[in-house]
């Protein structure tokens, strides 16, 4: 035999072909599969922990079991890797069974925590941010990120209805402005100003919720009101793994109004002397409110997610479908959200290139005329049937600003359908000498298609009849005329956002000194009000809708505008420079400062341009050498800031500008020209509000982590706070000017707890608490003296009720909260039975004065905000208990005030409470301290149990199974339909026909994965 040309030794050949025989079986022979089970510390399987073998694409996932197999050579090592978890590498030896204990990571998910452009160790954080994990997050039937965290952050106020449309709003540290929407900024994936609608509850990964100015100064002229920092669930290495989370619900109404029904409604009249008219009394016993609401609400919710990948790429995709009907009839809202994540790592992982899809598209049915509606169950006369006998409509149109609720809900419809698409490019390199280089490119696009229409019955029995629109309160409203043979809006409009953030990070560790700065530059366009509206009548048939607007002729209708609606074009843009500087000493001794320099044409032209600075220090008590090895204290931590920031929310591009409006028309040479009018006020001096938080907390941990928590003090000062301010027409033409105006200040300390009770192989309790007590106060009102504004006080919130025309409710008073109640203070009845009031000087009075009689009667704000949850598990079974609540608020139960109008009972109806009002008291439904309510409650309101089955399957992963009840009960003395009234804007706390009833829901979910 010969080899490359040279005769092998006699004998050698036979020896180099068994050679080449028996060396792929001992091949073989080092190749095996290795088979075993992980368990945490307690001995618990642990399903879900990745298993993979080092350097190579091999990668297989933990059964329900905790069971795994995985081919493997001797001297392979194999990762071990698990949310939570410790990362665990073990070597293969001719061991092929193997027992993997995993250790609990005390910083996995609670350290790691999203900052403004990158990530930080909570243990070197010298800011006041709160985390929530997804598992944390409130169960059931929401579709509204916000709702999923009440509760669950100390200081963040969060109050919702029962209304499947209409988002909670969402109040952090207090009341800050009385410039509304007073949300948070939400930054999603690193996207700034991003919408929440397009994020599903299911593909959340984490929450981080920025508190304190240190943190939040980062963003500049949009965090005044906090910072909300949302990431989603991103592909992992690994095989194909995908898993559907999905659940149906039924709802119902937890509680009504208080109502005089059939018989007691006939008893007043006639212990009253009166009688109800037979135009109305038709026998019926009807209760309104539940003619208005279906008896049952159903929901239900699909999510699918798919992810994998290898080393070098990685995906993740979902699609989430969420249908939710409103109790009330007619309303519902309909949910489809995608998202696509890839990731791909190049030049040996140190270029990384990112993509991030989300679009969202939602069709909201609304009750039309929502807040009318309710007015009108509450007080239509319970002797009334909502049909007559051959089916139509009971209407009594003599009876002025009179109408069937019911035939207002079916004789109209209102429907928006809203659509959002975002989508980030991002690009990360790592570079020489410890610089990274971030570049994020993002578009975002909104979408508003709206449609209403009112039927020909409205043309025909309600344009003579004093229909008027009710807003919320504060909102005014409006008479409304629906012309001839149907009436109809269609309008669509659309607005993009633009961003370009560009960032470099340098991080270097100099021994004991560690040492991380950013510097970057931000970019972003936005523009809003890019579409049209319209309105049409005389439709020749009701069928159409506001589908076939060419179907009505509104040219024979005399009087009829086109309404081409009031949204104008608007394009901003937001241009800042910013940096920011970490250092820490042997993770011991922390600081961290920061600036923005801010630039945006929302404000006046002189001051285009801000500074928003902050500074931070921490020092990790427990790393000295005094308390390094103590066996109680595992972590303590003592943290100060200062910092500040401004407030762009709710400013449009004209904003500061001189406006003109359309004034009629005049006659000039013969014809009618159109007349113009100044319509607001130019002021190149508007600014951002200014927001300047002082915050000293300590971060705790005992007994190895399994106590820990947070203890926060802060004061937060609002300068310049923008809202518009009527002028003497001497200053300003329009009577009208935006401008800044005085300062609120928040004080507040906030608490949590959290304790790992037990933990054992078949048993645990987790339990947290969180506290939070905040003090608004508005110190001054002062404002640019060339406009004259220096008062001490302002009267606003006018809900105009029966009997009480011009009566304002709240007032803006040096020295008192944001929303103070102000007006008449009840003092009972007098001899004849009519009620009297306390003057301003003392006295009592019949017939007091609007203004000059007025007392303060309490806060909207609570004193107390509280959330409590506990995880219970025994051994298969998971038991989740939350209970939430408030204590301190008051109420104006306006609703109340108008039920108790009993000059007009038996025409309408009133509340059992004014049974012994007698009928000709014509004021005791004055707004006064008679309707103001303590806000107080506490809420069970959530509670779930679920079972995880153990599986043996190749195909199924995991599987559980799970009920939950929302709402379960509410603790309260509150009279109206729930006590968690509106938080936000400026006519906080008031409960006037804007209520949409609280519903218990229960569910039945699953959740599998693949």
């Amino acid at each position: 035999m010969r080899l490359l040309g040279r005769s092998l030794p006699k004998g050698a050949g036979k020896r180099l072909l068994l050679l080449l025989f028996l060396t792929p079986l001992y091949l073989l022979a080092q190749s095996q599969e290795v088979s075993g089970t992980v368990k945490d510390s307690t001995g618990r399987p642990l399903a879900g922990v990745s298993v993979s073998v080092k350097g190579k694409n091999l990668v297989t996932i933990t059964k329900s079991g905790g069971t795994f197999i995985i081919p493997a050579q001797t001297g392979d090592v194999l990762v071990f890797s698990g949310v939570s978890l410790e990362n665990q590498e073990i070597l293969i030896g001719s061991k092929t069974t193997l027992d993997v204990t995993m250790q609990t990571s005390a910083y996995m998910m609670t350290d790691v925590v999203v900052v403004g452009y990158g990530k930080g160790s909570r243990k070197t954080l010298s800011s006041a941010i709160t985390s929530v994990k997804p598992e944390d997050l409130n169960r059931g039937a929401i579709g509204d990120v916000g709702q999923l965290l009440q509760g669950k952050v100390p200081g963040l106020n969060i109050t919702a209805n029962g209304d499947p449309n209409r988002p909670a709003a969402i109040i952090l540290r207090g009341a800050s402005t009385i410039n509304s929407p007073q949300g948070p900024f939400y930054v999603i994936d690193g996207i700034p100003g991003a919408d929440i609608n397009t994020v599903a509850p299911d593909d959340i990964a984490s929450i981080d919720v920025l508190k304190d100015a240190s943190a939040t100064a980062i963003y500049g002229n949009r965090a005044s009101n906090g910072v909300i920092m949302v990431t989603t669930k991103r592909g992992k290495k690994g095989a194909l793994q995908a898993t559907y989370n999905g659940y149906v619900g039924i709802e119902s109404v937890t509680n009504g109004l208080d109502l005089m029904d059939t018989t007691q409604l006939r008893e007043y009249v006639r212990k009253n002397n009166s009688s109800i008219n037979p135009n109305d009394d038709k026998g019926a016993s009807t209760d309104w409110m539940k003619a208005i609401q279906k008896d049952n609400a159903f929901s239900h919710n699909h999510n699918i997610s798919f992810s994998g990948g290898t080393d070098k790429s990685t995906y993740s995709a979902s699609l989430n479908y969420l249908k939710k009907d409103g109790i009330i009839l007619q309303s519902s809202l309909e949910r489809v959200i995608a998202r696509i994540s890839a990731e791909h790592r190049a030049l040996n992982d140190h270029l990384i290139f990112g993509l991030n899809l989300m679009s969202s598209n939602s069709k909201a049915s609304n009750v039309p005329f929502q807040n009318m509606v309710f007015q009108q169950a509450v007080k239509y006369n319970p002797t009334s049937p909502v049909y007559n006998a051959d089916g139509t409509f009971f209407e009594n149109l003599n009876n002025t600003g009179y109408f069937n609720p019911v035939s207002i809900i079916k004789n109209a419809k209102d429907d928006t359908k809203y659509g959002s698409l975002q989508g980030a490019f991002t690009v990360e390199a790592k570079l020489p000498f410890g610089f990274t280089y971030n570049m994020n490119l993002a578009y975002q696009r909104g979408t508003w298609l709206h449609g209403e229409y009112y039927s020909k019955y409205y043309s025909q029995y309600y344009n003579s009849s004093n229909f008027y629109t009710n807003g919320d309160p504060g909102g005014g409203r409006s008479l409304r005329n629906f012309y001839s043979s149907g009436l109809a809006y269609r309008g669509y409009y659309q607005g993009t956002t633009k961003t370009l953030e560009s960032y470099l990070t340098w991080a270097k560790r100099l021994g004991l000194h560690n040492i991380k700065a950013v510097v970057g530059y931000s970019w972003q366009k936005n523009t809003s009000g890019d579409g049209l509206q319209n309105s049409q009548t005389n439709f020749i048939s009701d069928y159409t809708s506001y589908n076939n607007m060419s179907l009505g002729n509104y040219q024979t209708v005399n009087g009829f505008v086109v309404d081409f609606g009031g949204t104008l074009y608007q394009e901003t843009n937001f241009i800042s420079d910013f940096a920011r500087l970490n250092y820490d000493f042997n993770e011991k001794y922390l600081l961290q400062a920061s600036v923005r320099r801010d630039g945006s044409s929302v404000f006046g032209k002189n001051k285009e341009w801000g500074y928003f600075p902050s500074v931070g220090a921490a020092w990790r008590i427990s790393q000295e050498d005094f308390l390094r090895h103590n066996e109680i204290i595992s972590e303590l931590k003592l943290r100060a800031s200062y910092g500040e920031t401004g407030n762009a929310f709710g400013l449009g591009a004209y904003t500061s500008q001189q406006l003109y409006d359309k004034a009629g028309s005049y006659y000039n040479a013969g014809v009618f020209a159109t007349s113009i009018r100044v319509s607001q006020g130019y002021n190149p001096d508007l600014q951002w509000e200014k927001t300047s938080t002082k915050n000293i907390g300590i971060d705790y941990g005992i007994l190895d982590g399994r106590i820990s928590g947070s203890i926060d003090v802060y004061e937060k000062l609002t300068t310049g706070m923008i809202f518009p301010y009527a002028v003497s027409p001497t200053i300003d033409p329009s009577g009208f000017v935006y401008m800044n105006v005085g300062k609120i200040r928040n004080r507040g300390i906030e608490f949590s707890l959290n304790v790992s009770a037990v933990n054992t192989k078949d048993f645990s309790w987790n339990t947290a608490l969180n506290l939070a007590s905040n003090k608004n106060e508005i110190l001054s009102l002062k404002g640019p003296e060339k406009y004259g504004m220096n008062a001490d006080s302002t009267y606003y919130t006018q809900l105009d009720g029966p009997g009480t025309t011009g009566s304002t409710l709240q007032m803006l008073a040096v020295g008192n909260p944001l929303g103070l109640f102000y007006s008449f203070k009840y003092a009972g009845k007098d001899a004849s039975g009519n009620s009297l009031f306390i003057t301003g000087k003392g006295d009592q009075t019949s017939n007091p004065t609007q203004r000059v009689d007025y007392h303060p009667l309490g806060s909207p704000h609570p004193k107390l905000m509280f959330g409590w949850v506990n995880n219970f598990r025994y051994k298969n079974f998971d038991l989740n208990l939350f209970i939430r609540g408030v204590t301190g608020n008051k109420i104006f139960n306006g609703t109340r005030a108008d039920l108790h109008y009993v000059t007009s009972a038996g025409v309408t109806n009133i509340t059992p409470d004014a049974m012994d009002d007698a009928k000709s008291d014509a004021r005791n439904n004055n707004y006064s301290s008679r309707f103001v309510e303590d806000g107080s409650y506490i809420r069970l309101d959530n509670a779930t149990l679920g079972y995880r089955f153990k599986l043996n399957s190749p195909y199924i992963k995991q599987l559980r199974f799970y009920t939950t009840i929302n709402n379960a009960f509410v603790i309260t003395k509150y009279k109206g339909i729930d006590p968690e009234i509106n938080q936000g804007g400026a006519s906080l706390g008031v409960d006037y026909n804007n209520f949409y009833p609280r519903t218990r829901t229960i569910l039945f979910g699953v959740s599998v994965g693949f």
